[in-house]
């Protein structure tokens, strides 16, 4: 059977064990791997002629503790269920993704991060502990900072290869509103952008920036600020959203091209620079995941799927972002969905965790060779800056650069459990 990432590449095929809680024993006959809602975007939640536990059915809540905010769930719960159950309530995820269709287990094994990682940190600053089922001995272990430590911190971030999370504890967030206050600014360089990163780090909590990747007439990349807090009005959003679009079907390949692209980005821009202001209130929703609305907007790639990259650069090599777009621009490559925000000084909790304090820059493009070389190229700016590139959005990069990128291998692989493995483990081993 068939099981895909986000990014619909590459294609594989692998068996599928549906677990139930609580499971008994996993299977060692073959390579296993476990299996969330598949929001990874390119091989490494991959399991290519191996097996992949599909964790769907473990979404049971288990405890809740209002007093100090800690949820205690099976890992197959999604932050969805979270917040549809516990916004009503007062209560949000620390951190959330751009997307809310992701598990709890794949939460803490990819350590997500989210607009706020200046003030708090990843997702693995706000994990007090999970159970985890191993093969080698058959056991399941209680991992915490003061218990199984060191395999605690493996897992964070480790990509399902230290064996199953069963299940977890979080503490979540206390609100007064399920809205948004949000600021929308434009700018017209990256050196606005950096202005309005660091003055809105003490007031804001969230912030992030949508960027066109190409250059304007005055050869300078423009984009929208987005910042916000919750807000303070007693308000809480009690329905689950519908989504209002579909793709029904994959789009021609060649939809998305460099004239597309560069209308679409043009419309976008000017739409927002229409609707900009300060002290504007939207939903959760709108502010945290305005592609949940689009049911599979990863089809408009088409069949072949696409690539996403996200790279972090540090603060002092700024220059190294500037020929990050300018060889965007070379290639004609432009991205549509190109996202870019600032990662503060709280260091990541877990060994093989992507955030860096720097500026970071995610970016889809269809694949294609054109692509692969200019990603290629990517990777040699960001390996000279001593940036890195997140292993949840990567489909493509060499050991070369992984290994540069990620120097901490070695020892990880220390706490990796014999029977597990990925498409992306093989690939860059």
């Amino acid at each position: 059977m068939t099981k895909s990432s986000w990014g619909h590449y590459p294609k594989t095929t692998q068996n599928l064990q549906f677990l139930h809680w609580p499971p008994k024993q996993l299977p060692t006959h073959q390579t296993i791997l476990p299996y969330g809602l598949g929001r990874s975007y390119g091989d490494s939640c991959l399991n290519d002629q191996g097996t992949l536990l599909i964790t769907e059915k473990l979404n049971r809540f288990i405890d809740f503790d209002p007093s100090s905010g800690v949820l205690h769930s099976e890992a197959g719960v999604t932050l969805e269920d979270i917040l549809l159950q516990f916004v009503p309530r007062g209560w949000f995820l620390p951190v959330t993704p751009g997307t809310k269709f992701v598990t709890l287990g794949g939460a803490i094994a990819n350590d997500v991060h989210g607009k706020n990682h200046h003030a708090v940190g990843n997702w693995g600053h706000h994990i007090v502990e999970f159970t985890l089922m191993r093969t080698s001995p058959q056991e399941i272990l209680t991992c915490n900072p003061h218990q199984n430590a060191e395999l605690f911190y493996a897992t964070l971030g480790g990509l399902g290869l230290t064996g199953l999370i069963l299940s977890a504890k979080v503490k979540l967030k206390k609100i007064q509103s399920s809205q948004i206050k949000q600021d929308m600014i434009t700018f017209n360089n990256l050196h606005e952008f950096y202005r309005l990163s660091e003055e809105s780090c003490e007031g804001f909590e969230f912030n992030v920036a949508w960027v066109d990747c190409f250059k304007n007439s005055k050869q300078e990349n423009r984009g929208i600020f987005f910042r916000g807090n919750f807000d303070d009005n007693q308000i809480f959003e009690t329905h689950k959203p519908s989504r209002l679009l579909q793709v029904p079907f994959f789009l021609p390949n060649q939809t998305l091209n460099a004239f597309t692209v560069k209308a679409f980005n043009e419309l976008y821009f000017q739409m927002h620079r229409f609707k900009a202001g300060t002290n504007l209130t939207t939903s959760y929703n709108s502010f945290f995941y305005p592609l949940d609305a689009i049911h599979h907007w990863n089809k408009i790639y088409g069949i072949q799927g696409f690539y996403q990259y996200q790279c972090v650069i540090p603060l002092d090599n700024k220059a190294a972002l500037q020929d990050l777009f300018q060889e965007i621009s070379n290639f004609q490559q432009g991205s549509f969905l190109a996202v870019l925000k600032v990662f503060g000084r709280i260091k990541s909790l877990g060994m093989m965790s992507f955030p860096v304090e720097g500026v970071t820059l995610a970016l889809d493009f269809p694949v294609n060779p054109k692509s692969t070389e200019l990603l290629n190229r990517l990777d040699e700016i960001v390996m000279k800056a001593k940036g890195r590139v997140y292993i949840a959005k990567d489909a493509r990069m060499s050991q070369k650069a992984f290994l540069a990128y990620y120097p901490q291998f070695q020892n990880f692989l220390k706490y990796k459990d014999p029977a597990f493995s990925s498409s992306f483990l093989r690939r860059i081993s």
